[in-house]
């Protein structure tokens, strides 16, 4: 059984939870002891002894700390890719990837603790100069979510101990394998005891975390409901909080667009990894003069998309993650058709040679904006496509939505790609690309009910893991 780690130790917790492989629900991929309250208490206080021996460490020892850590991931990619798969249902060469990017994370800041500048200035007061220096927030609480196991925790604890903070993770409880393999590997490049926290739980945990008064900071990505919770809490605390939630991102299809591309992009954004990305294209919004060959030619792509076990070679498509995801995109197929749109592909479930929990991928036409399946969030391989007459048109439904992570256009008119990258209301825009797929040395993050506070990846995750202290100087 897999334990918790607490203070530089595993340690045993109460109770057990069994983590199923979702392509074959018969392989267990372990079974991992839960955190407790108190234990979470004890993950917050090992950390908070740890923030001076980790301050105390050159700048040079904590980058090839980071560095470590990075090396000994992409080291590994191939087996932490394949259990990442096993336990989170995305194809192989996905769960390869993300792994990567782990490691790339690490590597990254572990340039960044060395280029952590302040800045000297002049007073407005004659004989006084003016410092102003990043300082470390102190203990962070981080929830991370299912899709992504490996890489938005090395996304969060990266940065967090790059800027000198230390840390307790609670990743979801799905997929709690892949965050014992990344604690595994920290604890091997020999991080300070207490420096980085595992607790492994539901709910509990993560109330436990979020409400806690000694949690200086909370980073959290997941649901939009669910954030507005845990942001609650930290601000009733005095806590600084960092929230990446869900979204409902356009795909504008223009008359003039890259037809191929275009179709690639609805395609890849839209359904694969299962569309359980928050980035996913959900709303295929196309005018109408290529609407129709558009509809048909990526109804065809979606129907000869391979949808089987995430070890198997030449998986395009995994199950979904659990039963209860799975109902959840059933019952949003099944409001779909309710509300009149028409099913072009897909939204079965699937049998295959081992049980798991198997969608076709859905793809949905003749929907308006105002149905559900065009304002909810499913988080699942399920799209629609919404006609409109033109650019204006597609503008003003890509922006007729609560959300503002993603959003992107196929068009070779780069009079409507720079309008649109200027007015519509996202965090990130895509001109040709799919609205899923971003770089992590460039800022990530929505507007709207899609994010709060600073912005993670890059340089300006600074923002929210430092805090500015500014000291006056007399001159001699």
């Amino acid at each position: 059984m897999q334990r918790n780690f607490i203070g530089g130790a595993w340690v045993e917790g109460s109770g057990a939870l069994r983590n199923v492989n979702p392509s074959d629900i018969s392989d267990v991929v372990d079974e991992f002891s839960l955190a407790t309250p108190a234990q979470v208490a004890e993950a917050i206080a090992a950390a908070r002894a740890a923030l001076p021996v980790w301050g105390a460490m050159t700048l040079q020892a904590r980058s090839e700390a980071l560095d470590a850590v990075g090396t000994a991931i992409l080291t590994r990619r191939e087996a932490l890719g394949r259990l990442l798969s096993r336990e989170e249902g995305k194809p192989l060469p996905d769960g390869i990837g993300e792994v990567t990017r782990a490691g790339q994370l690490f590597k990254f800041y572990a340039g960044e603790v060395l280029r952590l500048a302040g800045e000297r200035l002049p007073s407005i007061r004659a004989g006084v100069e003016v410092e102003v220096m990043p300082e470390p927030v102190g203990v962070i609480g981080l929830i991370t979510p299912w899709n992504y196991p490996s890489s938005v925790p090395a996304n969060k604890i990266a940065p967090a101990i790059a800027y000198g903070n230390a840390v307790v993770l609670k990743p979801s409880e799905l997929v709690p394998a892949s965050a014992v393999a990344l604690f595994e590997i920290m604890e091997q490049a020999g991080l300070p005891a207490g420096l980085v926290n595992l607790v492994i739980g539901g709910a509990e945990v993560g109330e436990a975390l979020a409400t806690s008064p000694e949690i200086n900071g909370i980073s959290f990505t997941g649901s939009t409901v669910t954030g507005r919770k845990v942001a609650a809490h930290a601000v009733a605390n005095g806590a600084r909080v960092q929230l990446e939630l869900g979204g409902k991102n356009p795909l504008v299809v223009l008359d003039d667009a890259p037809f191929d591309v275009a179709v690639e992009c609805a395609v890849n954004g839209a359904f694969y990894q299962t569309g359980q990305r928050c980035t996913a294209s959900s709303r295929l919004i196309v005018t109408e003069g290529v609407h129709d060959r558009f509809v048909e030619a990526v109804a065809e792509r979606v129907r000869s998309l391979k949808v089987g076990h995430a070890l198997e070679a030449g998986t395009q498509v995994g199950p979904v993650i659990d039963e209860r995801q799975l109902a959840k995109d059933m019952s949003y197929v099944d409001i779909a058709r309710g509300e009149g749109a028409r099913l072009v592909a897909g939204g079965e479930r699937l049998n295959r040679d081992t049980e798991g929990f198997y969608l076709s991928p859905a793809l949905f036409a003749d929907t308006h904006r105002d149905m559900r399946i065009n304002r909810e969030e499913v988080f699942g391989p399920v799209a629609s496509v919404i006609r409109v007459k033109d650019y204006e048109e597609a503008l003003e439904v890509a922006n007729d939505t609560t959300y503002g992570l993603s959003a992107g256009i196929c068009t070779t008119t780069m009079k409507y790609a720079h309008h649109f990258r200027r007015h519509v209301k996202a965090g990130m825009t895509m001109l040709n690309l799919p609205t899923a797929g971003v770089d992590y040395h460039v800022p990530f993050g929505g507007t709207k009910a899609s994010g709060y506070g600073p912005k993670e990846q890059g340089r300006v995750a600074r923002d929210f893991f430092t805090q500015t202290k500014t000291s006056y100087l007399l001159e001699d």
